[in-house]
């Protein structure tokens, strides 16, 4: 087992469907904690290009992304929504120097994160379908028939006997589930 394996307790899951809020509570904790010391948030790297409003990230083309993984360059790394995400290996490092890493995760991607990373602290984001429909229409990065099978989708995820040790429901304010973000991260 590798040192960031077992400084793993350091790392913090975020994870939800899409159009839970997930971009939106991480940038509202990145703003609100930036000056904690001892803490770092980690970007992905996703083969889609940037967005004015969307997810701060850093877009590969798919040539680039299988280049970096085969060359052993992320930690973590899946596929969703014809789009492949990865999380660089830098966290690993960020972990045996004993800081505190909030990653971007997929929920699909968490039994994988929590075998290598065993002692990760997981924070599911939850919404009820009709927030999430509204924020993928807003979005418009999905035509209807595109956003009717991800809410399907939202319901098939099975996190089996995986201990979700917190879960913040993004339903109100911004402010109000950011905050709760922000505790949870501050009190890990």
């Amino acid at each position: 087992m590798s040192n960031a394996a077992h400084n793993s307790k350091n790392l913090i899951y975020i994870m939800g469907a899409s159009g839970v809020g997930k971009d939106s509570l991480l940038d509202y904790a990145r703003n609100k904690l930036v000056s904690q010391s001892g803490l770092v948030f980690a970007h992905r790297y996703i083969t889609r290009p940037v967005e004015l409003n969307g997810e701060n990230h850093i877009a590969l083309s798919k040539d680039e992304f299988e280049h970096r993984d085969q060359a052993g360059c992320f930690a973590m790394t899946w596929g969703a929504h014809s789009n492949q995400y990865g999380i660089g290996i830098e966290i690993d490092q960020w972990l045996i120097n004993g800081l505190t890493v909030i990653v971007n995760g997929s929920r699909e991607y968490f039994g994988l994160a929590i075998e290598k990373y065993p002692e990760l602290k997981p924070v599911l984001i939850l919404a009820s379908q009709e927030t999430i429909r509204e924020r993928l229409v807003k979005r418009a990065r999905e035509t209807d028939e595109q956003i009717e099978r991800r809410l399907k989708r939202i319901r098939t995820v099975d996190y089996g006997s995986k201990n979700i040790v917190h879960t913040i429901n993004n339903n109100g304010s911004l402010a109000a589930a950011g905050k709760q973000l922000c505790n949870h991260i501050r009190c890990r």
